[in-house]
């Protein structure tokens, strides 16, 4: 049996939908022996590999950063996975949505501080206008909802991928 090679990927977001991922606990056992863990916050893996197989991406697309990495990462992968809201639909990230970049710099790091002043661009991506969902700029192949979604879910696509299975879309999941 081959091992597929399975990735994450944390974009703007809390990294609660890893979190949700680890608390499969005993689970990931499991997981680790049919799967390598090529990428992701937790690997030391400086580039993003070529060949995945699954790349669960959590987080919005808020930066340029986020965007180049986003569609390098889905030019290398078979399954992209939305995992979370904000992946899914942009949810916590986009509450900035209604300011323009500008003026949020401004207030949080001008106006909101009162020493060192200066919004900072060393080594800080610039942002795009809106923080958006996944879907908007590259192709998603599964979604899985959830402020985080929960560890079962997650361990039952994870499992059903890891199997050569499709998981099954029509699945009740919520938002939240």
């Amino acid at each position: 049996m081959n091992r597929l090679k399975l990735a994450t990927v944390w974009l703007d977001g809390c990294s609660g939908c890893h979190m949700s991922l680890l608390d499969i606990d005993a689970a990931i056992i499991d997981v680790a022996g049919k799967a390598d863990l090529v990428y992701g916050p937790l690997v030391d893996a400086q580039e993003f590999p070529e060949g995945v197989d699954v790349t669960l991406v959590e987080g919005a697309v808020s930066s340029q950063e986020d965007l180049k990495k986003l569609q390098k990462i889905r030019s290398r992968t078979r399954t992209l996975v939305a995992l979370g809201d904000c992946a899914v639909t942009s949810n916590v990230s986009a509450m900035r949505n209604g300011l323009p970049v500008q003026k949020m710099l401004q207030s949080i790091y001008i106006e909101g501080v009162s020493a060192a002043k200066g919004v900072p661009t060393d080594g800080v991506p610039a942002l795009l206008p809106q923080a958006r969902p996944v879907r908007e700029f590259v192709k998603v192949d599964l979604y899985l909802p959830g402020c985080p979604p929960p560890a079962k879910a997650i361990l039952g696509v994870l499992g059903d991928l890891l199997a050569g299975r499709k998981p099954d879309s029509s699945a009740k999941l919520k938002f939240g």
